[in-house]
């Protein structure tokens, strides 16, 4: 790769990581933290937040008719996502572990934790539950894709594409056949080697001399 193109890559790693330091400075401006992965809010949050969630009654007359009118069609697009999750966790089951890629955790992309919001009513929870489930479907699937996609075809394209995932600018150029035919297997045992388990920095081999 290039070695403008690592750079880039690079300071969009190093973004990501001031943008997580940023998230978790609002996160406690907010009032609230993550214990051991869950959600702890300051004394006396919850109430509060009680108090400012909307009954279902004031809600749905809140709610334009053509928003309640829509409601089943946005609900029914459920059956392709479920369809899609459970085909593409059956997808990389089966041939991810035939080419020894490393499986994408589901838990990682599907995320539930806005219900316990207390300034969320009954539909609101509910619509957020959708939303929580069809992003992080969307997002676990890209993974497993993205993952195929460095196996099989690591190339960009010749024309500019929308948000494309981390692993494409890391790709070959578009025409690089030399690059192509030489590195292919490099892509691949990168790919293998983020399953394999990391070797422990700075700590000396615990067994005992001969």
């Amino acid at each position: 790769m290039p070695h403008r193109i690592e750079q880039l890559a690079a300071e969009i790693v190093r973004l990501q990581g001031e943008l997580d330091r940023e998230i978790e400075s609002r996160r406690e401006a907010l009032g609230w933290k993550l214990k051991e992965g869950m959600v702890a809010f300051e004394h006396g949050l919850t109430v509060r937040h009680r108090q400012l969630r909307l009954g279902i009654g004031t809600f749905m007359a809140r709610s334009p008719v053509a928003t309640i009118a829509s409601a089943p069609v946005i609900y029914s697009l459920i059956i392709p996502l479920a369809l899609i999750d459970v085909w593409a966790s059956l997808y990389q089951a089966i041939c991810f572990r035939a080419y020894r890629i490393p499986r994408v955790r589901r838990s990682q992309y599907i995320v539930v934790d806005r219900d316990r919001l207390g300034y969320l009513n009954a539909i609101e929870a509910l619509n957020c539950l959708y939303c929580e489930y069809a992003n992080g479907v969307i997002a676990y699937v890209r993974e497993i894709s993205s993952r195929t996609e460095q196996y099989w075809c690591p190339i960009k394209h010749a024309l500019a594409i929308t948000d494309p995932h981390l692993r494409y600018y890391q790709f070959l150029e578009y025409g690089d056949a030399e690059g192509y035919r030489d590195r292919l297997e490099e892509f691949r045992r990168r790919l293998r080697a983020e399953g394999e388990p990391q070797e422990p920095s700075g700590q000396e081999d615990p067994s005992p001399p001969a």
